[in-house]
């Protein structure tokens, strides 16, 4: 009687593959670098314009890739102008819209700077001289010393210093991380 083997369907998850692969060893390709033993997994050109492919470890690809040269075989004019036409697509680029959901601004600024600039009543891309500037105007329109004995104009006004003190702190933050 023969003996009954476990199946390779048993349990959670499926052990067998779905196209019937059976338990034979997957391949792997080795790195084209002559001795290295390490899994070629990185395609690299042989030669400019060229459909064929050395595999590399990420060790040997990136020694390949560094005196790797883009301009290579093109005159100085002609390697310009590809800088040119690669600059001008990548400047083409566009934030994604399905972002649109998560308010202004381009992810440089924190939840507080935005609402600093809400208060004073700037856009979130606006600079920090148009900052000066409107922090200026609505300091002079609500001083408590221009309007004595008016509280809703005494805390505008310290709404607004508030506001321009977070701005002015960030503007610091990043000057000294340049």
């Amino acid at each position: 009687m023969a003996r009954s083997t476990r199946s390779n369907d048993w349990g959670f998850p499926r052990w067998r593959s779905y196209a019937d692969k059976g338990r034979d060893a997957a391949r792997i390709r080795l790195c084209d670098r002559e001795g290295c033993n390490e899994p070629g997994d990185r395609p690299a050109p042989k030669a400019p314009g060229s459909r064929e492919r050395w595999m590399f470890c990420e060790a040997h690809a990136a020694e390949y890739n560094k005196n790797w040269d883009y301009f290579a075989n093109l005159s100085a004019a002609e390697a310009a102008a590809r800088e040119e036409a690669e600059a001008r697509e990548a400047s083409g680029f566009r934030q994604s819209k399905h972002y649109a959901w998560g308010g202004p601004g381009d992810g440089t600024r924190s939840r507080e700077e935005m609402r600093a600039l809400s208060v004073l009543d700037l856009d979130s891309d606006a600079s920090f001289a148009e900052v000066k500037a409107a922090h200026r105007k609505l300091a002079k329109a609500h001083h408590p010393d221009l309007k004595p004995g008016d509280e809703e104009a005494a805390t505008r006004f310290q709404q607004v210093q508030a506001a321009y003190d977070v701005l002015k702190k960030a503007e610091e933050r990043k000057e000294s991380a340049k």
